[in-house]
């Protein structure tokens, strides 16, 4: 099968490697549909985040959908032919963390695009069969996929308890920000508001259900005077972070979702005398029934983010895209 392999920084090769054969309990998916997400493209510039160091040639893409071709011993023959929507980690099953059904916290998650574990930046890939979600014909292949970035928004809005009644600021309108937006407003949000730099993309959020929105390269969030309930904080940009935390009101929670930074400085005398609660989130766990129903039902619109397709063998102008055009929200590649 053909394969697109970093193999550097800002080195994108092709190269033919052996299909996967499924193994005991797994599925074989012929890759239809993978988008580009920021982890991927940071990778691609830099070589690293944090501690996860490329430090092998490695395959990215962790937001895939595809069809269901062959199967490992023990999978029923009903799979054969699925549509599905890959959830790209492949956890222990057997720590206190993953028998307590917080196996984003394994720490023996093989997770994809992750150094040294292989993405899907291919034509096939094998894995675990509770993990390939089957999808409604009626879904697009690239609705399909970004019920990855869809899941990271679902599980964002329940640790922050974003809920009916509540008002809720989302900071930073990439991606993440704008299905997060979606999910806020499907959860029964009487105010959700949205910042970022890039009116483009707030204009965006509006269609989307966004009920207003903050130019902070206008002015700074805290100084807006909005006090909202909930922060779903996913730009991950330290000063960024920083200002929407000073913004939350007396009693509220902060969601950190988008990673930017290993540090940030915390306004710590609004913590303590307003009790902001300060919440992190790492990927998520058993969002993929709530995503599904959400994209499946029209309440949350993942075709919309799509503003490009790329063939395999274009991985890195899809990787690149979004420097290229500033109103470039999501890449898909299309094995």
């Amino acid at each position: 099968m053909r394969v697109a392999v970093l193999r550097g920084v800002g080195d994108m090769a092709m190269e033919q490697r052996p299909v996967p054969r499924p193994g005991p309990g797994e599925v074989l998916v012929r890759v239809t549909a993978v988008g580009m997400c920021g982890s991927d493209v940071h990778y691609y510039e830099h070589g690293r985040i944090g501690d996860f160091v490329v430090e092998q040639p490695l395959v990215l893409g962790h937001e895939p959908a595809g069809e269901v071709v062959d199967l490992g011993a023990g999978v029923t023959r009903a799979r054969i032919g699925q549509r599905v929507s890959i959830e790209p980690g492949r956890p222990c099953f057997t720590c206190t963390q993953c028998l307590t059904g917080r196996y984003n916290l394994c720490p023996d998650m093989r997770f994809f695009a992750t150094p040294p574990v292989d993405g899907a930046l291919c034509e096939y890939v094998a894995v675990h069969e509770s993990f390939a979600h089957p999808v409604p014909d009626s879904m697009s292949d690239d609705a399909a996929a970004l019920l990855e970035p869809l899941s990271v928004g679902v599980w964002a809005a329940r640790k922050g308890g974003a809920g009916p009644g509540s008002r809720v600021l989302v900071n930073g309108a990439g991606p993440i920000g704008l299905v997060t937006v979606q999910v806020a407003v499907a959860s029964g949000a009487a105010e959700v508001v949205v910042a970022d730099v890039n009116p483009a993309r707030l204009v965006l959020a509006g269609q989307l259900g966004a009920t207003g929105s903050i130019d902070v390269s206008v002015s700074p969030v805290d100084e807006e005077g909005y006090e909202p309930d909930v922060l779903l904080e996913c730009s991950g940009n330290p000063r960024a972070t920083r200002s929407a935390i000073g913004a939350v009101a007396p009693g509220g929670r902060a969601v950190l979702v988008g990673s930017g930074s290993d540090d940030i400085p915390l306004p710590l005398s609004a913590l303590q005398r307003r009790e902001i609660e300060l919440v992190g989130t790492f990927r998520y766990a058993n969002t993929w029934p709530t995503a599904i129903a959400l994209a499946s039902s029209g309440r949350v619109d993942l075709d919309a983010l799509v503003t490009g397709h790329f063939g395999l063998d274009d991985a890195e102008l899809a990787l690149t895209a979004a420097a290229r055009d500033a109103t470039a929200v999501k890449a898909v590649v299309r094995p």
